[in-house]
């Protein structure tokens, strides 16, 4: 996209960033920021790895080069990680994930970046020999002897049972049996042979009591004569039989390398200590630089520690998503930023995508912001127990911070919806969890594990998970593990900018409120929006008026935060239909938004699932220059519920309506409202002045069968779908119809009016 901001623009919110940044020092809060940037293809197209799915084959090789590329950038010193992430209920494998690790002191984790390999599919295909080879150098750089490697099989009897049960007329090694995830592992090991080695491990632990990175191998006792891996698809060390071997067994973990897809991977066995991980990669790279083998590092990631970075790059549905390491400085924060959208553009990837109506919008992953510090104990969040209260509070008492910068979907079943929007008493118990906060101000050491406590039952979703929530504290201090216990909270309601700039500006934000209510905290009582939570801030105008006064609150604290700075957003999630003045009456018609209900369970083949009716849409409609005594605005014949909008001749009102018909949805009897018809008609003499039509696809097409192939088809479609009108001789009757005393801002065409 076109730059958003203008130089002299840019050139005061880069000061305000350093402005802010003194007075966080000053006051010592020792903040971090770090990010979870998401990115498409740019030539993605229709393609479910980019619109719906997590996996996919073009995804998986851009990652790999998008990590070497910010490796390259980051941490030349750093370490590779190419492996395993989560698993969620539903998909047949878990997924990938990549990472770089790199000491905060410059030490270097791995020397050269060469030994990593690229792209699968090279020119040298590596096979079980080079891994026999690699594993046993690797055994003599740690000390220990390489009769202890064992060689690892697939085990032959799953895959002759699984034979058998074919009919005689079909072959296991075909392709075409691809689709069966079975069928597939049967033909991969038909190829291979079912008596070739699989790979090999070599049983590894660090000595304890810890001494100098000292290593211990033993000779595995086997029930059977060979080693054989559990079947399955994850690489072999995941799939080690250690469940078989006798309990007084010595070293019951393993280092494992094995040839996959023509390329080495080395399987990192779990350690306590960084030092000891460090001293085995350095093992790894010794060996592989002496026998000149690139290898993929996979297995364990380093123990946590504080004193190593992370970023890692992640499959998620639709997108490839970063998590970038946090950073202490708006310098950092920019140049971190800035690296990350630059060097996914140089690779095809984007920030934002079309639709097929063509409307611009964000590439449907998140871009969640994190808050912290560099270690727990500094997290400003745990120290000073009153700026998280203030954020949460802050945040509920202006719902334009939860919905200008979100996604598409928002609302009660949204990955985050806002604390008001989960359960109907949490308003209530929240404001007993802050009288109880409060009473931790006087500690001079607040125990971290009571702050996270009093808040992790109260931030959670409809169903009580925790991640899914606008105010993610599951990396506070949790109860479950060192891992959740960052001293981190995660902003979820923050979607994908479409370019760096604006993602600075929602970090800049944050960061001036967060030195605001770290100097003088936010008491203000929590609001019960009820239903004007999804009646007025559904609309641009109402959001609007809620961030300026946000800007103004920002600058009587001394932030000179400009409200300017926040068209951006505005046009981005808001865009413009298209306008049309009818005798001194100006009418504007922008996308609203609309929370999608959630349908009841259905199953599927993948299980149980909940979809949600997304045939709804919203729009705002805005009249300057009308005199409300004289012209009624219709739409589809039924009367607007306009509102005054401040100046004189303003007026804004939603319109929702059902766009598109889907197979599942709430109210099936009710047929798509489109195309809109909006008119302003004289009350006097029943005659429209002008209006307009609004259609889902331009008129005459039924619908766009493939998404815009560029920015031009995608405006052009926009542009077709609005339809200015001029004056009509014919007259029109005007109902007699009251708002909905629920939604008085907001025309729903699928209710039955109210009489007047």
């Amino acid at each position: 996209m076109n730059p958003p901001y203008t130089e002299a623009q840019w050139r005061a919110i880069n000061a305000l960033g350093r402005r802010v940044d003194a007075s966080l020092q000053a006051l010592d809060v020792r903040l971090t920021q770090g990010g979870e940037p998401t990115f498409v293809a740019a030539s993605g197209g229709d393609a479910l790895e980019w619109n719906t799915s997590a996996m996919g084959p073009d995804k998986r090789r851009l990652a790999e080069q998008l990590l070497h590329r910010l490796q390259a950038r980051f941490a030349p010193g750093g370490f590779m990680y190419f492996g395993q992430g989560k698993w969620y209920p539903g998909e047949p494998l878990p997924r990938w994930a990549l990472g770089a690790f790199w000491r905060r002191d410059g030490k270097p984790l791995w020397q050269d970046p060469a030994l990593i390999a690229g792209d699968a599919g090279g020119a040298t295909r590596y096979d079980a020999g080079h891994a026999l080879r690699l594993i046993t150098a690797i055994a003599a750089k740690l000390g220990v002897a390489a009769d202890c490697v064992v060689p690892a099989y697939e085990d032959p009897w799953p895959a002759l049972d699984l034979e058998s049960h074919l009919p005689k007329n079909v072959d296991p090694l075909r392709s075409d049996l691809g689709d069966d995830r079975e069928r597939a592992r049967l033909a991969r090991l038909l190829r291979q042979g079912l008596g070739s080695v699989a790979g090999y491990a070599l049983p590894l632990a660090a000595v304890e009591p810890p001494a100098n990175a000292a290593w211990r191998s033993s000779r595995w006792t086997l029930r059977r004569e060979r080693l054989y891996v559990v079947p399955g698809d994850s690489p072999i060390g995941y799939r080690l039989p250690l469940d078989t071997l006798p309990q007084d067994e010595p070293v019951q973990t393993a280092l494992c390398v094995e040839a996959r897809e023509g390329r080495l991977h080395v399987f990192l066995p779990p350690v306590d200590a960084l030092r000891d991980y460090a001293a085995l990669v350095s093992a790894i790279e010794h060996s592989a630089r002496k026998l000149a083998l690139p290898i993929l590092p996979e297995g364990y990631e380093p123990p946590y520690d504080s004193e190593v970075l992370v970023l890692r790059v992640t499959p998620d549905p639709g997108v490839i998503e970063v998590n970038v390491h946090p950073a202490a400085s708006w310098d950092d924060l920019a140049e971190i930023t800035t690296t990350v959208y630059e060097e996914a553009r140089k690779l095809g990837l984007v920030a934002e995508k079309f639709q097929r109506d063509g409307r611009r919008t964000g590439t449907g992953g998140g871009s969640h912001i994190t808050l912290g510090g560099v270690t727990p104990a500094e997290s400003p969040l745990l120290r000073r127990p009153e700026v998280m209260a203030s954020l949460i509070g802050y945040w509920q008492n202006h719902p334009a911070l939860s919905f200008l910068f979100s996604g598409t979907y928002i609302g009660p079943t949204s990955q985050a919806p806002r604390v008001d929007e989960a359960r109907e008493t949490s308003l209530y118990e929240l404001e007993i969890a802050f009288q109880q906060l409060e009473r931790l101000r006087s500690s001079v050491a607040p125990d971290p594990q009571l702050v996270d406590r009093l808040l992790r039952n109260l931030l959670v979703d409809i169903t009580g998970n925790t991640h899914r929530a606008e105010f993610c504290i599951d990396k506070l201090y949790s109860p479950d593990g060192p891992t959740g216990r960052l001293g981190l909270l995660e902003l979820r309601a923050f979607e994908m900018a479409p370019h760096l700039r604006m993602a600075l500006v929602q970090f800049l934000l944050v960061r001036a409120l967060v030195a605001r209510f770290w100097e003088k905290p936010h008491h203000g009582r929590l609001i019960a929006w009820g239903a004007a939570l999804h009646d007025r801030f559904m609309l641009p105008h109402y959001l609007g008026a809620d961030l300026r006064e946000v800007v103004v609150e920002l600058n009587a604290a001394g932030c000179a935060f400009e409200f300017d700075w926040l068209a951006p957003f505005f046009d981005f999630r808001f865009p413009l239909c298209g306008s049309v003045a009818c005798a001194g009456v100006t009418l504007e018609l922008r996308h609203g938004l609309e929370p999608w209900p959630v349908l009841g369970e259905a199953a599927t083949a993948a299980g149980t699932a909940r979809a949600v009716d997304a045939s709804l849409e919203r729009v705002q409609v805005r009249l300057s220059g009308m005199d409300d005594k004289r012209y009624a605005l219709l739409c589809n014949g039924r009367r607007v519920p306009l509102q005054a909008a401040g100046a004189a001749g303003e007026f804004v009102a939603g319109v929702r309506f059902r766009a598109r018909a889907f197979p599942a949805m709430l109210h099936p009897t009710i047929s798509p409202h489109v195309p809109l018809a909006f008119d302003i008609v004289d009350l006097q003499s029943g005659r429209t002045i002008g209006g307009c039509d609004y259609h889902m696809t331009a008129p005459g097409e039924e619908k766009y069968e493939r998404l815009p192939a560029d920015e031009s088809e995608a405006k052009a479609r926009c542009a077709a779908r609005f339809i200015a009108r001029g004056p009509a001789a014919t007259t029109l009757r005007v109902p007699a119809e009251s708002p909905d005393p629920g939604a008085p801002c907001t025309l729903d065409l699928r209710r039955a009016p109210n009489a007047s």
